[in-house]
């Protein structure tokens, strides 16, 4: 019986090594569930994959179900073009355009900021993205063999994580623990919310950061507290969005202002 257990461990430990899914550092038996889950649901076919954009980011990816999704928020300055997307820093200026920009949340604008991007929020948490840069489809920001994802590309990923097709449809919070399985790193979330609580957090591999949020007048906000995620309507109006909150442990469906500024994530091309 010693020899079988000395030779399971030998055997799995590599793979435990890696399975550090709520970046708390250490392995736990909650990174033992996510490690399961992961194996059966075959989410290792594209871990470790990377992508790189225009500017030379390189982002990890993860496949899920059929999708391939960046495991990081977009950081890239250009478009695939080679034009660059402007950076808007004055609140009357962002409220203002009708055309795309990007912003970095201000690292010592509150505690969180300062406490977790050490002078640079954009390496931590991507940059945050107005309604016009991500609606244009003459002008894409992800990189190639990839796009911003559409509601239903959301639903997709929603539904293949347990929630029903009934609650996909709806708005406002839906799900049961799909916004924990979609978060990811403890150490960036505020504690003690349903969100972090929940024990399948961070088993996805899809890692969702709280990287705030910049609204539709250019303050900025939210940053420890909501991961907010763009997805194209396509009707000229507002767009789709995602937020994943920490006190809740679903996903938050709705729309937003085309002013507003959200992260980005991209995910695969079908072909």
């Amino acid at each position: 019986m010693k020899n079988i257990i000395v030779i399971l461990i030998l055997t799995i430990s590599p793979i435990l090594a890696q399975c550090d899914w709520n970046d708390d550092d250490q392995v736990d038996v909650l990174d033992v569930v996510a490690t399961v889950d992961c194996i059966m649901s075959a989410c290792w076919d594209n871990i470790g994959a990377t992508v790189t954009d225009i500017d030379g980011n390189v982002y990890e990816t993860i496949t899920i179900g059929d999708q391939i999704w960046m495991a990081e928020n977009l950081k890239v300055t250009h478009y695939n073009n080679g034009d660059p997307i402007p950076l808007e820093i004055s609140n009357s200026d962002w409220m203002n355009l009708t055309t795309g920009a990007y912003s970095v949340y201000p690292w010592d604008y509150d505690d969180q900021s300062l406490a977790t991007c050490y002078g640079d929020c954009s390496e931590i948490y991507g940059n945050i993205y107005n309604g016009p840069s991500i609606a244009d489809e003459n002008l894409e920001i992800c990189p190639d063999g990839f796009h911003i994802p559409s509601d239903e590309e959301w639903m997709e990923l929603e539904m293949y994580l347990g929630m029903s097709f009934e609650e996909s449809q709806d708005y406002g919070f839906r799900g049961t623990d799909q916004g924990s399985q979609i978060a990811g790193n403890f150490n960036w979330w505020y504690s003690s919310g349903l969100l972090e609580n929940n024990p399948m957090f961070g088993s996805s591999g899809f890692l969702a950061l709280p990287g705030g949020w910049r609204d539709a007048v250019g303050g900025y906000g939210g940053m420890g507290l909501s991961g907010y995620f763009w997805s194209p309507s396509g009707t000229g109006g507002n767009e789709w969005r995602r937020r994943i909150s920490w006190n809740d442990s679903g996903v938050d469906r709705g729309s937003a202002y085309r002013p507003s500024g959200f992260s980005v994530r991209c995910v695969g091309d079908a072909d």
